[in-house]
């Protein structure tokens, strides 16, 4: 059935972030600091088991003050810093001084890229009048995100959780979504890759189409076989 809105998540739906060893070797390149490929993928494991990978994950390792902060880690920009960098110590990371820095490359465009079709869906959506939305669990702004990837034309409103302080499933963040689109229920499709979270909106009535979490490389199309869901 054609839908008048679109929602979209952002990470592992429309954008993925780079790969744990390429976010750890690009920081430590940067810090001037000699690693091997040896202990980049050692790391990077290490690193993805804690859940101190934004975007990966979840912690396994982790007790229960860090569990709790990275449970409600997009609520807010103090604690999602709290989280990650908190997992980052907690793994033992052997250089102390990449913390930080770790956590600020994540935020920055360079480290995001967007599926090979996700530019042709938004497109296709914007010359249909079709209004779009990004909902996303996330503890800082994206929309330099979208600017840097000249994509930010396509999206009407960004609803994130840390300038609400909700986070998905819970409803009320999909109804502001509708509020910016001035459309409910069943008008409004809701497009994402976390079968819990994303699933909050079919409480409201809204269609919701899965995609799989894979890196860029490895998913071509699959938002694009969600067009004739949507047009």
């Amino acid at each position: 059935m054609a839908v008048k809105g679109c929602m979209f998540d952002f990470s592992s739906t429309l954008f993925h972030l780079e790969d744990a060893e390429s976010w750890l070797r690009a920081v430590a390149t940067d810090a001037g600091l000699s690693v091997g490929e040896d202990e980049v993928r050692l790391w990077a494991g290490r690193l993805l088991d804690f859940g101190a990978v934004p975007g990966g994950p979840a912690p396994r390792y982790a007790g229960p003050e860090l569990t709790r902060l990275w449970q409600e880690r997009d609520l807010d920009v103090v604690r999602h810093r709290a989280a990650y960098t908190g997992l980052l110590r907690a793994a033992g990371l052997p250089w102390p001084e990449l913390i930080d820095a770790l956590y600020e490359r994540h935020m920055t465009a360079p480290a995001w890229q967007p599926y090979p079709d996700t530019r042709e869906v938004l497109d296709a959506l914007r010359r249909n009048g079709v209004g779009v939305v990004v909902v996303s669990n996330i503890g800082y702004d994206l929309r330099p995100i979208f600017r840097h990837h000249a994509m930010d034309t396509y999206v009407d409103a960004y609803v994130l959780s840390f300038e609400h302080e909700i986070q998905k499933p819970d409803p009320r963040l999909f109804e502001i979504a509708y509020d910016h689109l001035g459309l409910r229920g069943a008008d409004v499709a809701m497009i994402g890759d976390d079968r819990v979270a994303d699933a909050g909106a079919a409480a409201l009535g809204s269609p919701v189409h899965f995609v799989d979490p894979l890196p860029v490389t490895e998913r071509p199309d699959a938002l694009r076989a969600l067009l004739p869901h949507l047009l």
